[in-house]
């Protein structure tokens, strides 16, 4: 007799994924792994209680093979007298529209479905059937695909629906081989159906399950399946306490400078912000905010992130592809800087200043963007504008002004950002301040400064 149903109570019961007398919805789809995973839940109930109930999704994709799926399913749940619930949808018709791939389409159309069944029936748990194997395969999958530590984690025993986070995922055969979950289905005569499309390598997570694994397993042994899951588990387990970390530093109000954070805890708290407003956290993307604050950067047509010190990510809404063609703006304001200090809003952005007396030494670097200029250079009345045709600038560090279009092609200021952009010039045109770039050249401080302009601003 198989001792599978006493590994996988012991995994259920050590892991708290469920209590006695638990309602559960367990995700079916016709299967070996989640038949296998029905009858041990239905078989352990017996002595634990637990309320089963069935929920199958059919994907459309194979045709008549699909609908097999569901009748069997339907007759399990007859026969074991439980209540089945069912859903579908053209999966492909919907990766077309959302641009998805067919696994992702199908991921979000099937959680979604299990997500709402739950609710309905008032049930807080759904039971999904992914295994051993499935870790290990994922786990190449985003090696392949690139990941950081929480993506090696790979799937854990117990998480929110990505769909619904008042539903709570559980996975009570995570430790279990897939070939002791076959053996099972043979030895108890648990009906199930091949999945035909588990074979072809046009799929990259087939070509990992048929090819890579057991090309390993051949010249390296069956270690695979053991010591990858360990690493895992241990890559898992310190990624979530770098989110914890992250988390934390986010929450405070009295934190250490975002530049003295190490490495790997200015990605997250940079992976946390960007999923937060709706962006994926991509490396280069999350890269190139880490290296360069106030620098912007195009992620698509119309849309543009940028960093500030202080750790804060904003995404901008530019307009998409129509801004490359719009008009210089007009728009403008004037400044008295003969007050000592004063903040004003201009164009979306708050700028504040601050005349101050002493040396001309630069300020350390502080969490919000900030310059200061020679105030008796710069002078006062000031304008902010937007960026103009034939506007010439002098960047810190060059020997004469070059046109403001070629300095922001040489930056890789994107293109839909550059109208944005907030100048500051003086009452003689000459422009001393362009947000985001280096000061100009001729209002910087030296030994001959008598009083400091501190600039800072910050995008609302």
């Amino acid at each position: 007799m198989s001792n599978l149903p006493q590994q996988v109570v012991k995994s259920i019961v050590e892991r708290r994924l469920l209590v006695n007398s638990q309602r559960v919805l367990v995700a079916v789809s016709g299967g070996v792994d989640s038949m296998v995973l029905l009858d041990l839940l239905v078989r352990l109930s017996q002595r634990h209680g637990w309320q089963v109930a069935l929920a199958h999704f059919n994907h459309q994709l194979r045709g008549r093979h699909s609908d097999a799926d569901e009748r069997l399913v339907r007759a399990t749940a007859e026969k074991l007298k439980l209540k089945c619930f069912t859903g579908r949808a053209d999966v492909r018709r919907y990766a077309q529209q959302q641009k998805l791939s067919i696994e992702m389409a199908a991921r979000q159309l099937r959680h979604k479905f299990l997500a709402q069944t739950a609710r309905r029936l008032s049930i807080a748990t759904v039971a999904l059937a992914h295994h051993a194997d499935d870790q290990v395969e994922l786990f190449f999958l985003r090696v392949l695909r690139g990941t950081g530590g929480e993506g090696l984690g790979g799937m854990r025993w117990r998480n929110p629906s990505p769909a619904d986070p008042k539903i709570e995922i559980v996975r009570p055969l995570l430790d279990q081989p897939k070939a002791a979950l076959e053996t099972f289905a043979r030895r108890e005569r648990i009906a199930f159906r091949q999945d035909a499309t588990n074979v072809s390598t046009d799929i990259l997570r087939n070509r990992i399950r048929n090819v890579l694994l057991p090309w390993l397993d051949q010249r390296f042994g069956a270690a695979t399946s053991k010591t990858i899951p360990r690493l895992m588990e241990i890559v898992g387990s310190e990624a979530d306490t770098v989110t914890e970390t992250a988390q934390r530093w986010l929450r405070s109000r009295r934190r250490l400078r975002f530049e003295r954070l190490p490495p790997a805890l200015q990605r997250r708290c940079l992976q946390l912000r960007l999923v937060g407003q709706g962006m994926a956290p991509g490396f280069d993307l999350v890269e190139h905010l880490r290296m360069r604050p106030d620098k912007p950067v195009s992620v698509r047509s119309g849309v543009v992130v940028v960093r500030n010190r202080a750790g804060d990510v904003q995404v901008l809404r530019t307009g998409g592809k129509r801004e490359k063609h719009r008009q210089f703006s007009r728009k403008s304001m004037w400044l008295d800087l003969r007050e000592r200090a004063g903040e004003t809003v201009f164009s979306g952005n708050r700028i504040c200043w601050e005349i101050r007396s002493g040396s001309g030494r630069r300020p350390r670097k502080r969490r919000t963007a900030c310059e200061v200029f020679d105030a008796d250079e710069v002078g006062s009345p000031v304008v902010l504008r937007h960026w103009r045709a034939g506007d010439r600038f002098q960047p810190i560090g060059m020997a004469r002004p070059v046109k403001l279009q070629d300095l922001f092609t040489n930056q890789k200021v994107p293109r839909d950002l550059r109208h944005r952009l907030v100048v500051g010039a003086t009452r003689r045109g000459e422009i001393f301040w362009v947000e985001g770039l280096r000061i100009g050249e001729r209002f910087k401080l030296d030994k001959g400064t008598r009083r400091g302009l501190k600039w800072t601003w910050q995008r609302l």
